[in-house]
Order: C-alpha cells, then sequence, then structure tokens
C-alpha cells in the first residue's frame, strides 16, 4: 500500500460488476488491480476506459498457487470475488466447471488470503439464485435456501465457505445477496439485455420478432451501478456480516417486455413469440429481497428505478445498434 491508498483486488474485473466496482473504487482513490483468466481472445470491452488506470494481472480460480502469487504481490487491503460461471442455463450445461469455478474457486481464494494476507478483507458474490425455490417471501438473511440450478448450489457452496473461513479463522469476509441487476454492460444471454436489444433491433428494422421462455418468472431487478455501492460499503463495517441487496419490489418477464417496449412505443405482444427452447429443466418462478438490513446498517438504498433502468438499456442498445463507434455505455 502506497500512502494512504487502499489497494482493491477484484477478481471478475472485465464482468458487468468489476467494472462498475472498478469505476467507484477509482473515484474514491483505490490502487486497483484486476484478475483476469488468460484467453486465447481477451475481453476486455467493458473496461477498455479503464485500462490505463487499473492493473491487470493474470491468474485463475482453478489454480490456487495463481491466486496465493497474486495475493502475495498485489498486497491487497480489500478482495471482491466476482468471479464465477454466472449465466444460470449453462450451468445445466457444464455443472461440475461451474462447481469448479463459482465453489471450490471461493475456497481457493480464501485459502490465499488466509495463507497470505488473513487482515484483508473480502468480499463473496452471493446470489439469490440460492433461494431457489423459495421457502418465504420476500427473501432475507435468514430465509432458508433451496437452489434450483447447479449454479446455485455451487453459490450456497461459496456462501457457506465464506461463513466458515470468517468463524474459523476471523477473516473479515462478508457475502452480498445480490439479487438480479442489470445494466447496459449486462451480457446478452441475460434476458433484460436479450429484452432491450431484440427492440433495440426491432425498433431500427433489423428483427421482426423476439423469441422468449417463461414471461411469468418474477425476479427482483436493480441497477448493477447501484449495487456495487453496497459491496464497498459492506467492506467498511467494522464487523463482517452477510446482507441481501435488492430493491424490495418484483417484476415479470411480461412486464419487462411491457415496458421495455412499451418506451419505444410498440406493444410487445406483437412481436414476441414463446418458444419452448428457451425453458430451464427447473424455473425459479418468483424472487423479490428483503433489503431493510442493508439500508439499516449501510445506509444504502437502490437509486436507478425499473422502469428508468429498462430505458436506460433500451436507449443504450439502440445507439450502438445506430453508432459505428464504441458502445454508448
Amino acid at each position: 500500500m502506497t500512502g494512504n491508498m487502499k489497494t482493491a483486488l477484484i477478481t471478475g474485473i472485465t464482468g458487468q460488476d468489476g467494472s462498475y466496482l472498478a469505476e467507484l473504487l477509482l473515484r474514491k482513490g483505490y490502487r486497483v488491480v484486476g484478475m483476469v483468466r488468460r484467453l486465447s481472445m481477451e475481453n476486455f470491452g467493458r473496461i477498455q476506459h479503464l485500462l490505463e488506470t487499473v492493473e491487470i494481472v493474470q491468474g485463475d480460480l482453478l489454480d490456487q498457487m495463481s491466486l496465493i502469487d497474486i495475493v502475495s504481490h498485489a498486497a491487497p487491503d480489500e478482495v471482491y470475488n466476482l468471479a464465477a460461471m454466472s449465466f444460470v442455463p449453462t450451468s445445466w450445461k457444464q455443472p461440475v466447471l461451474t462447481a469448479e469455478f463459482t465453489a471450490l474457486g471461493v475456497t481457493r481464494m480464501l485459502e490465499a488470503l488466509r495463507i497470505v494476507a488473513p487482515r484483508a478483507r473480502f468480499y463473496q458474490a452471493s446470489s439469490s439464485e440460492m433461494f431457489g425455490k423459495v421457502r418465504e417471501t420476500p427473501q432475507s438473511e435468514l430465509t432458508p435456501f433451496y437452489p434450483r440450478s447447479p449454479y446455485g448450489v455451487a453459490k450456497v457452496y461459496g456462501h457457506w465457505i465464506t461463513v466458515n473461513y470468517r468463524e474459523s479463522y476471523n477473516l473479515h469476509a462478508s457475502s452480498g445477496i445480490l439479487f438480479n441487476h442489470e445494466s447496459p454492460r449486462r451480457g446478452l444471454e441475460f434476458v433484460t439485455r436479450k429484452v432491450s436489444n431484440g427492440v433495440a433491433r426491432i425498433k431500427l428494422g433489423m428483427a421482426r420478432e423476439l423469441r422468449m421462455g417463461n414471461v411469468s418468472a418474477k425476479r427482483d431487478w436493480g441497477f448493477a451501478g447501484d449495487y456495487v455501492e453496497a459491496m464497498w460499503r459492506m467492506l467498511q463495517q467494522d464487523e463482517p456480516d452477510d446482507f441481501v441487496v435488492a430493491t424490495g419490489q418484483t417484476h415479470s418477464v411480461e412486464r419487462l417486455l411491457e415496458t421495455a417496449f412499451g418506451c419505444q412505443d410498440l406493444d410487445w405482444r406483437d412481436y414476441v413469440v414463446i418458444d419452448s427452447a428457451f425453458l430451464r429443466p427447473a424455473e425459479v418462478d418468483y424472487l423479490v429481497g428483503d433489503p431493510s438490513k442493508a439500508q439499516r446498517i449501510l445506509d444504502w438504498k437502490p437509486q436507478v428505478s425499473f422502469e428508468d433502468l429498462i430505458r436506460m438499456m433500451v436507449e443504450a442498445d439502440l445507439c450502438r445498434l445506430k453508432a459505428t463507434g464504441p458502445p454508448c455505455a
């Protein structure tokens, strides 16, 4: 650490959350070190504008020694573990790899901290998918887990191993149980971005229909840029803990379609085709979080409404598809 400058290590820095978190930490004066996997094609699109201000290091959640080396050399004050196999449908096709990254990868990172940086503060990206077939509504930090996908199961392991290391080794390790959080930087495979991109393509005459699966599923959707603020606030607390991060409001996929098409004066029913190919083997039908603990202890509240979020995403996709230059957001 140089002077009073804190160092943060972010795994998954090239993802949606990693890019927003890196921006937030840079604004707060942090030295930001981002861990990326060595790939044949590097995917720096979301952090292209940050490459001159963050340090990129190569490492892998599957490789214990690479994590020990990175933590040793970076000497972080805070570690944000955002890397995971994050797309739920893919977890059925690659369940073992999902477990390696999303479950055991957390253990490897915690082991690296225990060995070389036991005083570093650790954030684990837990997920509302852990609740799955929900036991109560809304879901709080005390709601029992009932995951409905290999991804959800792996996230439950990652969550509990974080609690275990906190209690066994006195690590400052916290988990954010984040409900769905979206942005123009969301991957095209996720339903909100699939919809915003689909609406933009239809509006511009590039497509005539949008094929969807279960439109009755309900989710608690917020803005990723708001949620990374909650992550940071968790690691500023004297005591580590777990927090649900959510809006406390739920909307169906049908409402998402209505909002997205509506902001371009289109009726979604004229363009959406229900396709059974997009149905999951086991669906999570209803998720809505209770963020009252985060509001009370972290003084955190979401700033961007559902309607403004969807409008922001549609407009960004329209801008991107119209432009020949870089994305608008």
